[in-house]
């Protein structure tokens, strides 16, 4: 059975760094795009980044774009999120999502994921 496991959330100040790992069990990051999206409370939920299966292909949302970093880990089987030079509205829960795929693919949008994690609590105040 596939599933991945957010870790890594927490409180950090303006301007510090927070780094997000999604462990995958049941399968190798190698045959999956994984992507990360938030939801902050009253807001809609939005893409942050994804990455393809080999990590030929990243995307970014405009408002991380040169603060956060996307990678993948294929000896530990963990996908990461560096967040850098955070700020209160990267506040949020923080989802990794998986697809498997056979293509240099990824996606910023909710639905083309198969699978979904639990989420890890991000949050960004002084």
């Amino acid at each position: 059975q596939l599933q991945f496991v957010e870790s890594g959330g927490g409180l950090v100040q303006p301007g510090g760094s927070l780094r997000l790992s999604c462990l995958a069990y049941g399968i190798t990051l190698d045959s999956i795009a994984i992507g990360w999206f938030r939801q902050a409370p009253g807001k809609e939920r939005e893409g942050v980044a994804c990455i393809s299966r080999s990590g030929e292909t990243t995307e970014y949302a405009d408002a991380v774009q040169g603060r956060f970093m996307i990678s993948k880990d294929l000896a530990s089987n963990k996908a990461f999120l560096q967040m850098n030079s955070v700020r209160p509205e990267d506040t949020g829960v923080y989802y990794c999502v998986a697809r498997r795929s056979h293509t240099e693919m990824c996606a910023m949008s909710w639905d083309w994921y198969d699978y979904w994690g639990q989420g890890t609590q991000v949050t960004v105040s002084s």
